[in-house]
């Protein structure tokens, strides 16, 4: 009979595509059972059984913990749907087991163990399976348009070549795509083998723009009554598209104690080192997903583009000054930032963008009240 010191097993398992090794111990490091299960429903089974004889026998809690993959969240619902305490692990900040001189399946199994035992494991956030379906519709899209943009050169390229100009409006509508193509026919240096080639690439510009509208309906449907995008609707310049990203990828603001860690997920922080007497602050570390950094980005120059509405907003002025000196990229990056903060402040407290709370005038007034 196993001494059991405060009755909890801790179960690491090295999660893959095919297999999972599993390790557990004791809270004294006994190992229990180390075994190998496949990754279908008997080995799911068989070892959920196993757990559950051990909680049975024993009278122990089960903590478990895996890394993040592609099938970690699904293995996550299926503990948790066995009332198992589960962590998922941010790999990125748990280097342990990537930087082991001796790295084979069980001894990764156990380290994750030990370490789940010690309470040490970075744990990663992994939102609601609705929400990883917007996610991915956001990537199905962002897909089809980058495959319309070289899709488009493409033609803009091979008009050049026989003398032609073209501008992306007559890019812009099903119709004018049209007209262009009919243009071509009695031009002189245009044979009849490249036609077809420019009507084949036009009929995919078709194509992909009416995949891209059924996506974005879908996407619609999902946000149709969710407040977090309405409110983010209410910040001039974001539309749709990029309010719904942000949403998609925040998740739950909730889990964010302030507005910094915010704009740091973000990944719109710059990188600082300290060391005894020396520092050093360097460009932004861009963690987090770049669908979000892209979207924040994109967000202010929705915003730049209103600015002759908003020339007294707070953000506004300050972009101006600093574009003076440190010129538009970097002025854009730290407008993002601080547009995060507001983004923060709005999903926090469950209130609309109010641009008198932004306005030089409002900032005045306020420093003259203190």
């Amino acid at each position: 009979m196993v001494n059991w010191q405060n009755k909890t097993v801790s179960v690491g398992i090295d999660l893959h595509k095919t297999q999972f090794t599993v390790c557990a111990i004791t809270s004294k490091k006994e190992i229990l059972f180390e075994a190998v299960y496949n990754t279908e429903t008997d080995g799911y089974k068989s070892f959920i059984s196993r757990c559950h004889s051990l909680e049975e026998e024993y009278g122990a809690h089960v903590s478990m913990a895996i890394e993040s993959t592609s099938n970690a969240r699904y293995f996550r619902n299926l503990m948790e749907n066995e009332n198992f305490f589960i962590v998922v692990i941010n790999t990125l900040k748990f280097k342990v087991i990537t930087q082991s001189a001796k790295k084979t399946d069980k001894r990764d199994a156990f380290t994750i163990a030990e370490f789940l035992l010690k309470d040490m494991l970075p744990e990663s956030y992994l939102c609601d399976q609705e929400t990883e379906e917007l996610r991915k519709l956001i990537c199905e899209r962002l897909d089809l348009v980058s495959l319309i943009v070289r899709t488009k050169n493409r033609i803009h390229n091979m008009m050049l070549g026989y003398g032609i100009v073209t501008t992306a409006a007559q890019f812009q509508s099903k119709k004018k795509r049209l007209l262009l193509l009919n243009g071509l026919e009695n031009h002189a240096l245009i044979t009849k083998r490249t036609v077809p080639t420019l009507k084949r690439l036009i009929q995919t510009l078709d194509i992909l723009n009416e995949q891209v509208k059924q996506i974005e309906a879908l996407i619609e449907e999902f946000t149709l009554e969710d407040e977090d995008t309405q409110l983010l609707q209410t910040i001039p310049g974001i539309g749709k598209i990029t309010s719904t990203t942000i949403r998609a990828y925040v998740g739950d603001i909730n889990r964010f104690e302030t507005y910094k860690q915010f704009a740091a997920y973000c990944g719109l922080t710059p990188f600082v080192k300290f060391s005894n007497e020396k520092g050093f602050t360097g460009h932004i570390t861009k963690n987090g997903p770049v669908e979000l950094r892209t979207s924040m980005v994109q967000a202010v120059m929705g915003m730049l583009r209103l600015q002759k509405s908003l020339r007294y907003m707070s953000l506004i002025n300050d972009y101006k000054r600093m574009k003076k000196n440190k010129g538009s990229g970097k002025s854009i990056i730290a407008f993002a930032r601080k547009l995060s903060r507001v983004i923060y402040a709005i999903l926090k407290n469950k209130t609309p963008f109010d641009i008198d709370r932004l306005t030089v005038d409002y900032i005045r007034r306020q420093t003259e009240v203190v």
